[in-house]
């Protein structure tokens, strides 16, 4: 996915195998993703994220969300949506990739990658770990 654009900056590191980039609060130690922007990032040291988490839960995104704030192709195609827990860190609401939604099961071990979901456009997924 060289030359393709992050779907936003700062959501991952640039290492070869690339981890979430999350926000440890300062005073509390509770860990969010994304890190904080603006105002609030002052109370959040960045926090690389394990690259395997298990599946929380998941759906099928069989329709095309609202546009605003939508900004996907305009040939929408459905996609899998889960969530990811990552242990001792944070649950992260992902695209799951490399699954249909009958290979998905509670707790299943998943793998952080990258993916294209416009031309041009990278962002992040996990997929089932085999």
């Amino acid at each position: 996915m060289s030359g393709a654009l992050p779907v936003a900056e700062g959501l991952w590191t640039d290492e070869a195998e690339p981890r979430l980039i999350g926000g440890r609060h300062a005073q509390t130690g509770e860990i969010v993703f994304p890190m904080p922007g603006g105002d609030a990032a002052q109370h959040y040291v960045p926090v690389p994220l394990s690259r395997t988490g298990t599946l929380w839960s998941w759906t099928s995104q069989d329709f095309r969300p609202k546009s605003p704030p939508y900004a996907g192709p305009e040939d929408f195609v459905p996609f899998l949506l889960g969530y990811v827990e990552l242990p001792g860190e944070v649950i992260v609401e992902t695209r799951i990739e490399g699954a249909a939604l009958s290979d998905l099961s509670l707790g299943m071990p998943m793998e952080l990658v990258l993916t294209e979901f416009a031309p041009g456009r990278t962002t992040f997924a996990f997929r089932p770990i085999r």
